[in-house]
């Protein structure tokens, strides 16, 4: 019975000042830690949470001399011009054509090229590929969609040269709304797959050796180790990624889609984030924008829920 008792007496909860304490002495603990994800956390709190506040004027008439205390109240006035604006349905639809092209065409590449390079072994050959396909991250959109309209110009194009050498009528890519889609994708392939091999292959890299050498000896060759062996170690990693992946459903990035945007084909390029700034800002409809922004917020937290719910029945961890 003593013995039960103060089993019963462990477990009781640490009063306030105990669990101040322990906090306090796991801070000091882990100091250098902490000091670590200080300039994250702080980065976060600053440009993320702090201009949550800003939200408010997306329900307000703004004026920006008047601030966001003395601006009138308007309630869901903007949310109705955006959902009965003929625009919406053009930017929403060409938003998720073009995320459905990253998500199904772009997600899987760096997983492919992850795999691939596992399977080098010269050393001196898997880093130099490793670096070639690194670089283009580290340059800007501007530079990317400028190397593209010199190789796909009519005048001079290095494209339409070859096309023309063949026999064949020159294409104009820029203009033509056809072209759009998949200049987009391929730009973006081009830019972000080397890099995001990066965290695949650091996946990879710690499956269990020994796992390989079972699967020998059982006979299974690359193909059947990379499927029932790596693909499963790293399955995790890449639910994690797909869950992160379709929060940003509405966040394309601004800058590669303005530069890619003309009068021919906006009809297929024109996404939120271009229209906020060409309807929203060009003309100084701040609430308007906020109000596009806001609408674009919940419905990346609703498919990240949806997404880590879905994950958690499949049996994986999710991302919270």
């Amino acid at each position: 019975m003593e013995n039960q008792v103060v089993v019963e007496k462990t477990k009781a909860p640490l009063p306030p000042y105990n669990r101040r304490a322990e906090m306090m002495k796991n801070i000091r603990k882990n100091k250098w830690i902490y000091l670590m994800i200080a300039p994250g956390i702080l980065y976060f709190f600053i440009y993320k949470y702090i201009p949550m506040y800003g939200l408010i004027i997306a329900f307000q008439d703004y004026k920006p001399y008047l601030g966001i205390m003395g601006s009138e109240w308007v309630g869901l006035q903007h949310f109705e011009r955006l959902f009965s604006s003929p625009d919406f349905w053009m930017i929403f639809r060409n938003t998720l054509i073009l995320f459905a092209l990253q998500l199904l065409v772009f997600f899987p590449i760096p997983i492919i090229l992850a795999l691939m390079l596992n399977e080098v072994r010269n050393q001196f050959f898997k880093r130099s590929v490793q670096t070639l396909i690194y670089i283009p991250h580290f340059m800007s959109w501007v530079v990317i969609v400028s190397i593209s309209f010199v190789m796909l110009t009519l005048d001079g194009g290095i494209i339409n040269s070859i096309i023309e050498a063949m026999g064949f009528q020159k294409i104009n890519f820029l203009m033509n709304p056809d072209t759009f889609r998949p200049m987009y994708i391929l730009q973006v392939i081009w830019r972000e797959a080397g890099w995001g091999t990066i965290i695949f292959l650091a996946a990879v890299a710690a499956v269990d050796p020994e796992q390989y050498e079972a699967a020998k000896i059982d006979g299974a060759n690359r193909i059947r180790q990379i499927w029932h062996i790596t693909l499963p170690a790293i399955r995790s990693v890449i639910i994690v990624l797909l869950i992160l992946k379709i929060g940003d459903v509405l966040e394309l990035g601004f800058e590669h889609v303005y530069l890619l945007l003309n009068a021919s084909n906006r009809e297929v390029g024109e996404i939120f984030d271009t229209y906020v700034y060409t309807a929203g800002l060009k003309q100084g409809q701040f609430s308007y924008s906020t109000a596009v922004g806001f609408f674009k917020g919940i419905i990346g937290l609703i498919l990240v829920m949806f997404a880590n719910w879905l994950s958690k029945k499949a049996g994986e961890e999710g991302v919270y």
